[in-house]
């Protein structure tokens, strides 16, 4: 009998990058990940469920049709026909694209109380996204079978350990982010942002942890994981995203992590919250999150007559909605371990009118704890830096302290990220909490006061005085080089231009 080898994390992200192949060309990928991690999903829970039909196969007559019927116990149950296999055996069919539909139908009505509303935006019949029925049914067929490769096996005795599957969901999502332009930004915060997060926050056992604008759930996934290795397993997540297809992709995320307990609700945090308890928002011990940068159109009609209150430190301006995101955060921590870490613009440090009048309000409540600059070009989708804002509800100092690091990071290609010693160096400074010259400093609120509530970075933190020494010859010697190239280049093209006839 030969040796089941093991499938490592590489050979898998492998198989389902190569598997996108089906969709390139057709749909840009923030939009064919809604096919990809569905089928994942499918084939996790299909390859799950042969590890107990291996077990119990030899001790009963019940044959393939009737083994889904064994589940009671599962995580998920599987209904009759919906297995990966059975769509496969179909992938011939000139109507596999309503089958796989009606196959995730049929997942979604068996397991209401977890998947209710996750694949119903999800359409693997679409002929204006996949194509005509023979092109359509092409690529779906190719799908399949990338799907069925003997290495992409997700039973647990071949992978090692659960981990694996959530590390390739997340791989996969990181690698739609990266080509997914403007739009990667409203499913997916950087990991190293999620890492450096989830270690400001300093998670304690026992804790309700709440993202108000969760897309995909990496921020979440980052905080329970952080927690999970401290051996914590009695807390609580909570999530709220606007995107349906977001929504899905977040509840998928969290079963593929082993989180089975999350409440994620589909909405409108601002407009109509559903994390509500007798007629008020939600209270948490701990909120993150990264909500979409200076949001027009965020509600700003309704703000004044808001019946959970958020707004009484005056409402934020209809093109901006930054504040209205920190001020549901703020109504929704708890009075004594309540606090936030998020991702913000810089806008929300220097603007006046009423995001100043907000600004001041927390600044005088003592609510804002520290500010932190981050690189520019961490996030897809914007080339701009960001802070992280972190706000407590019984802080036991009265400054706020401000970090700039906006010179940390590593580069690759067009985009920067933070690495280990970033997040350390960040993390450190801000527990110790004492001034670095050049990266850090305490302020008080009377040098607030003083500013006029203008929190902008540079006006705390004290830039080093540095002289940098430039070789005048040398970088003579390059313009000279470049206007020479230019010279040539003109003269090619006055050349070209002659030929066709123009005058030069």
């Amino acid at each position: 009998m030969l040796e089941k080898k093991t499938v490592t994390q590489e050979e898998i992200n492998s198989i389902l990058w190569q598997a996108c192949d089906t969709f390139r060309g057709i749909l840009n990928s923030a939009t064919y990940m809604n096919y990809l991690l569905p089928m994942l999903f499918l084939k996790f829970i299909s390859d799950s469920w042969e590890v107990k039909y291996e077990k119990i196969k030899g001790e009963t007559s019940l044959q393939r049709d009737n083994k889904n019927n064994l589940q009671s116990e599962d995580r998920f149950i599987l209904p009759n026909k919906c297995h990966f296999i059975d769509l496969y055996k179909q992938r011939n069919s000139r109507d596999i694209g309503k089958i796989i539909n009606e196959s995730f139908r049929k997942i979604e009505e068996e397991n209401k109380e977890k998947l209710s509303g996750v694949f119903r935006s999800i359409d693997f019949d679409s002929e204006a996204l996949l194509g005509q029925l023979n092109e359509r049914n092409n690529r779906l067929k190719n799908l399949l079978e990338d799907f069925n490769s003997p290495k992409l096996n997700l039973r647990n005795c071949l992978i090692g350990n659960d981990d694996i599957i959530g590390n390739a969901y997340e791989y996969l999502i990181h690698k739609f982010a990266a080509g997914g332009g403007q739009k990667a930004g409203e499913f997916y915060t950087p990991s190293e942002v999620s890492e450096l997060i989830s270690q400001l926050i300093e998670l304690k056992a026992g804790e309700t942890i709440c993202d108000p604008t969760c897309g995909s759930g990496a921020l979440l996934i980052k905080c329970a994981n952080g927690l999970v290795k401290k051996g914590f397993t009695d807390f609580k997540i909570f999530g709220q995203e606007i995107n349906g297809q977001t929504y899905a992709l977040a509840k998928m995320n969290m079963f593929l992590h082993n989180i089975d307990h999350a409440r994620i609700e589909w909405c409108d945090s601002i407009r109509n919250p559903k994390l509500i308890e007798k007629y008020k928002v939600m209270k948490f011990d701990v909120l993150v999150a990264n909500p979409p940068f200076s949001l027009e159109k965020w509600g700003e009609e309704s703000a004044a007559n808001d019946i959970y209150n958020r707004f009484h430190r005056g409402i934020p301006p209809k093109s901006k909605g930054d504040y209205a995101f920190i001020s549901h955060m703020i109504e929704s921590m708890k009075d004594i371990t309540g606090r936030i870490a998020m991702v913000a613009s810089h806008g929300v440090l220097f603007r006046g009118s009423s995001e100043k009048k907000i600004r001041q309000a927390l600044i005088e409540e003592n609510l804002l704890d520290a500010v932190i600059g981050l690189p520019a070009n961490l996030f897809y989708g914007t080339l701009i830096p960001a802070v992280i804002l972190i706000f407590k509800k019984a802080k036991k100092n009265n400054t706020v302290f401000f970090i700039d690091a906006n010179k940390d990071f590593s580069g690759e290609k067009s985009q920067n990220f933070l690495r280990v010693q970033d997040i350390q160096n960040i993390v450190t400074t801000y527990k110790a909490r004492k001034s670095v010259k050049g990266y850090a400093y305490a302020a008080n609120l009377s040098e607030i006061i003083d500013n006029d509530f203008n929190l902008s970075i540079s006006r705390y933190v004290e830039k080093n005085d540095i002289i940098e020494e430039y070789d005048i010859l040398t970088i003579q010697a390059e313009i000279n080089r470049l206007e020479k190239e230019i010279s040539v280049s003109h003269a090619g093209l006055n050349k070209k231009l002659q030929e066709l006839g123009f005058n030069i």
